[in-house]
């Protein structure tokens, strides 16, 4: 009976695809609208993420006018020179080399929230973990990503922004939490590996060094 469930092979190599050419795409944006059918696809992929207590909590905020725009990408620019001051010598040098963000360059842009304190669900699965509201949030980007990835479409995660600022300028109310700033559009290619990997700002750890057995044993920590 599982072997009837399972998908087939060609299916099953199309899933591993996407999830190994999944890239956080910050370049090369083609200034080429998405479809409403296509956005609306990505979105559904996102709504059928799995979600504690099915309280589906996930909020979205699809963002295409060019001003709203514009302020967003002020808010990165200050949150970004900040960052930049963290660093020193070369290493800041090579921080101001990186691209990190396509908000003005992808025609789309989408702020993903979270609803922690709806009632859906009825609290199965938050009693002590409440914190799977905003997991389960996240599960809905994946799902995002990579349903755009196999239909030939970059996405970006803006991760260097001031929430309270963002809050203003999209006039998120107090009671969701902001969880991610997504850029997406066509791109001219995807990178046969993270950029951060191809500037050599950080290598990948392997899968060996993360796995412990019956207890944690330092995994990752090499």
């Amino acid at each position: 009976m599982s072997q009837a469930l399972a998908f087939s092979e060609t299916e099953r190599d199309a899933v591993y695809r996407a999830i190994a050419e999944r890239r956080d795409v910050r370049r090369g944006f083609l200034d080429k609208p998405l479809p409403e059918d296509l956005l609306h696809r990505l979105l559904a992929a996102a709504h059928s993420a799995p979600s504690v207590g099915l309280m589906q909590p996930w909020r979205f905020i699809v963002i295409r006018d060019s001003v709203v725009r514009r302020a967003v990408h002020g808010i990165f620019e200050e949150a970004n020179q900040q960052a930049a001051d963290r660093y020193m010598g070369e290493q800041r040098e090579r921080y101001a080399a990186l691209k990190l963000e396509g908000i003005l360059e992808a025609p789309q842009n989408l702020c993903v929230l979270c609803d922690s304190g709806s009632e859906r669900g009825h609290g199965v699965g938050r009693q002590t973990m409440p914190e799977t509201a905003l997991y389960s949030t996240v599960c809905a980007i994946q799902n995002l990503w990579l349903a755009a990835r196999s239909e030939g479409i970059g996405v970006g995660w803006v991760s260097i922004l001031d929430p309270e600022k963002l809050r203003k300028v999209l006039n998120i109310p107090a009671h969701l939490t902001f969880v991610a700033y997504l850029c997406l559009g066509y791109v001219d290619g995807f990178a046969a590996e993270p950029d951060l990997e191809r500037c050599g700002w950080e290598r990948r750890m392997s899968l060996e060094t993360t796995i412990s057995y019956d207890c944690y044993c330092g995994a990752g920590e090499l």
